[in-house]
């Protein structure tokens, strides 16, 4: 029986076996903890390759190149909740930060802020077409979302005649290059966009729905969800998460290209899965998607210093996915250690 909330909104903590809540938050917890072990020991075991390895300035600028990768997860890993996947945040990206130097610029004053919202929103209207394809059109969402990467990709070339024009504004500048107290002042909003995101995704009424879909869409609709606006919302949250990845891209290297975006794809979806996330939907945790996100930039920045290729970084986040996706499955763990012990 679903269980009704004080602020009217279904319990569907309360609707799951009871026998199974407290291991799912004990294992929720667990992976976030234990991929941030991993971040940490990476970074302590970095010192071995170099000195300037596993220094606080090589962290902070760590974290400063992981708030990239934590607030686009944050919006896949929305999608992916509902059991969708967003492929065309590569493009969403470079839509970001083209129309950002193209409209914003340097010389925007005080008309920044708007254009900014701006171009969020347009970014969000292409997440909106994204989710009106898969939730109304039964579109698969691996088609769509690659059909509207094609399309905005395609648009931005044109729309750029091939060559982005314009500089960062001021406000990017400060957000991506300034420091507060020796700390990045994007590190501070990493921490609050981190805030933020888990609040949103475990402690809400939206969040708990994201969840309900995730699970069973029928169960949902019988409890009362609105079924198709809370599956079709990811696309539009994760559309503003790529678009503003754009945005802070452009503070960074003060400028846009059209290949921006194209690094992102896998890590976006990599990071979530580290996390604890099921690739299938209804349950993960944002706490672990930024430990993901955290973990992988890590491992860049160590192979980058080592010398490695883009290559070998590709290769090796398609197996910690892999790895990621069987560590998941139900009853693996229990079935290796039967195995082990009858050996």
């Amino acid at each position: 029986m679903t269980m009704i909330q004080q602020d009217g909104s279904p319990d569907f903590a309360a609707t799951a076996d009871p026998r199974s809540g407290g291991r799912r938050l004990e294992r929720g917890t667990v992976n976030a903890l234990v991929v941030f072990g991993l971040s940490i020991a990476l970074v302590v075991a970095s010192r071995m390759i170099s000195p300037a390895l596993g220094s606080w300035s090589q962290v902070l600028t760590i974290l400063t190149l992981a708030s990239f990768l934590v607030v686009l997860s944050f919006g896949q890993g929305l999608v992916i909740l509902v059991g969708g996947l967003d492929l065309s945040v590569p493009a969403l990206i470079t839509l970001g930060g083209v129309l950002t130097t193209t409209w914003a610029g340097a010389d925007a004053g005080v008309l920044t802020v708007p254009i900014l919202a701006l171009v969020l929103g347009v970014c969000a209207l292409v997440g909106l077409v994204n989710g009106i394809g898969v939730v109304l059109l039964k579109v698969p969402p691996f088609i769509m979302t690659m059909a509207t990467s094609i399309t905005v990709a395609s648009v931005a070339l044109g729309f750029t005649s091939g060559t982005p024009r314009g500089a960062s504004p001021a406000v990017l500048l400060d957000l991506m290059k300034t420091s507060w107290a020796g700390v990045p002042v994007v590190v501070f909003f990493l921490v609050a966009f981190a805030i933020a995101g888990w609040i949103v995704q475990s402690h809400t009424v939206f969040g708990r729905q994201l969840f309900a879909v995730g699970t069973s869409r029928e169960a949902a609709r019988i409890a009362g969800v609105p079924v198709g606006r809370v599956e079709m919302l990811p696309y539009v949250i994760s559309a503003a998460c790529a678009g503003f990845v754009g945005m802070m891209l452009v503070g960074y290297a003060n400028g846009a290209t059209l290949r921006m975006g194209d690094s992102y794809m896998l890590p976006s979806i990599a990071a979530v899965v580290i996390g604890g996330s099921s690739i299938l939907g209804g349950s993960g945790s944002f706490v672990g998607t930024v430990g993901g996100a955290i973990l992988l930039t890590t491992l860049g920045t160590v192979i980058a210093a080592i010398g490695l290729d883009q290559g070998w970084r590709t290769i090796i986040e398609g197996s910690i996915i892999i790895l990621a996706l069987l560590a998941l499955r139900e009853g693996f763990a229990s079935r290796i250690r039967l195995r082990a012990k009858r050996h």
